[in-house]
């Protein structure tokens, strides 16, 4: 937790969770890219802490020729992936900060990928208008009402589309965010999805909002929309993997998944369905 905020346990509609996490990252976005941007590689794709490659995972299926959209993009790393190998990416950030780092490395590589300073909560896009849509941890843990976004998606996803995110491991909403043994304690009952909430001190205001959903929780969200659950990742730790990333570390990463990919497909045409090639 960082200096000058308090932490809290409480409800936290829509508008006051973008409100607080869009000042939160439009003034954490210049740290995150100078720490993480190595790492992430300017057109890499990376699932989640561990490392984890789009490259070896194929959770979006085909996206040669396709319409693509990324939720949480931050500097478009993983849209300009996508881009690389014959798709049409758009990605949308709510941090404009995040969004100009992105504009950055299109100048540095002299190629742009289409960004948009929006929110994941209610999608600023006509029906049936992608292929493909997917977030690697970008936004969704910060939206209060799961099941509005997993209907969204499915709104502006085509018949047959793809659906893939990932997030922090449900069960981790348990322990402390802690990178170290401490990190291994639970403390919070995994049930309870009251949102985590920091807030200023001095002035009340609200900083930084996370919202907690269990496993079946969003395999609910996407069976009553529509989504046929492909597959659900959990990736193991690294062996040589050192890196700490926040709360991810290696201490807790050997005996405690720190990542959830979720791979759905919307009912339709199967032609997106995910190669079993690894």
């Amino acid at each position: 937790m960082s200096h000058g905020v308090r932490p809290e346990r409480r409800p936290v509609d829509e508008a006051e969770s973008l409100r607080a996490n869009r000042a939160d990252w439009d003034a954490y976005a210049d740290e995150y890219q100078s720490t993480h941007g190595d790492f992430l590689g300017d057109s890499g794709f990376l699932w989640g802490p561990e490392g984890v490659r789009e490259d070896d995972v194929l959770a979006l299926g085909t996206v040669s020729g396709r319409d693509v959209l990324e939720i949480g993009c931050g500097a478009g790393q993983c849209s300009r992936w996508v881009l690389a190998r014959g798709g049409r990416p758009i990605g949308i950030d709510v941090s404009m900060r995040q969004l100009q780092h992105s504009r950055r490395i299109d100048l540095e590589h002299g190629v742009q990928v289409p960004v948009l300073c929006a929110g994941a909560a209610g999608l600023p896009f006509g029906d049936a208008s992608f292929d493909v849509v997917f977030s690697a941890f970008g936004a969704l843990q910060f939206v209060a009402d799961a099941d509005a976004l997993v209907a969204d998606i499915a709104r502006v996803l085509r018949p047959g589309g793809r659906f893939s995110f990932s997030v922090t491991h449900p069960t981790r909403w348990m322990f402390p965010d802690d990178p170290g043994e401490e990190g291994l304690v639970a403390s919070q009952s995994y049930w309870d999805r009251t949102p985590y909430v920091e807030v200023d001190d001095e002035t009340g205001e609200t900083r930084y909002v996370e919202h907690h959903r269990t496993v079946g929780d969003w395999v609910h969200a996407l069976s009553t929309n529509r989504f046929r659950l492909v597959e659900l990742l959990e990736p193991q730790w690294p062996e040589h993997h050192d890196r700490v990333w926040g709360g991810w570390s290696r201490v807790r990463g050997l005996l405690t998944p720190g990542t959830a990919i979720f791979v759905a497909d919307l009912a339709g045409d199967p032609s997106l369905r995910r190669s079993p090639a690894r």
